[in-house]
């Protein structure tokens, strides 16, 4: 049973929070020990090396970490993370004024973010969906990517197949590039919403890459997909 399944089974999701803010951590760490029935806090850092260290000590299933950090900044935190713990997920904590900041992080491999001082309503229902393999992204950054793949579409590949993807996987592919939720995805295709999360871990597993957005970049340059 993968982490996603496992956190809709009763386990809580274990969280790893980086935040070098004390009063904004001790706040999370209110908020989020409040529901000991959906999140487990294993830990936290206050600086991205230490969150690394953490991480690699704790192996939570996801890290909520802030972008401005001492040291080492939340964009090399993710890439760093996901290249040595690629089944970690990773959200994003943000101020409204970080858009391009986060736009990197999200092409570093994170699922997704979260404006900080957002409700606990908000954070547990993103840690969900996060879990279950979809992403969030709110329309300020969905803009970015995509004038990110527009430009990436000015001189289109000649359309390829050479990682095996089965058509059925192309076609969910082909709907997250759209910007679908995995519920969403599964009701178009008319299939459940785990065989949507079953397709997603082929499909990372043949691109080598370990989030929607990795994999929508890598089958836009391969001009598998298009939007």
């Amino acid at each position: 049973m993968d982490g996603g399944e496992s956190a809709l089974e009763g386990r809580p999701t274990r969280v790893l929070v980086v935040e070098d803010q004390p009063q904004l951590l001790k706040n999370l760490l209110k908020l989020l020990g409040a529901h000991p029935e959906q999140i487990e806090v294993v830990g936290t850092a206050m600086d991205g090396e230490r969150g690394l260290e953490e991480a690699r000590h704790l192996a939570p299933d996801l890290v909520l970490l802030d972008l401005e950090l001492p040291g080492i900044d939340g964009i090399e935190v993710t890439a760093r993370l996901k290249k040595a713990q690629p089944d970690v997920d990773v959200l994003i904590l943000t101020t409204f004024d970080d858009e391009t900041k986060v736009f990197e992080a999200m092409k570093a491999g994170a699922s997704g973010y979260l404006v900080k001082r957002v409700s606990i309503e908000r954070i547990l229902a993103a840690i969900r969906e996060v879990r279950l393999g979809g992403s969030v992204l709110e329309p300020i950054i969905a803009r970015r990517f995509w004038n990110y793949f527009q430009s990436a579409k000015a001189s289109p590949p000649r359309p390829t197949n050479r990682f095996g993807l089965l058509e059925v996987e192309l076609d969910v592919l082909r709907f997250v590039a759209k910007g679908l939720s995995n519920s969403e995805v599964g009701r178009v295709m008319n299939i459940e919403r785990r065989t949507v999360r079953t397709h997603l871990g082929h499909i990372y597993r043949k691109l080598g890459v370990n989030t929607h957005v990795e994999a929508v970049i890598k089958a836009m340059g391969e001009g598998m997909v298009e939007i």
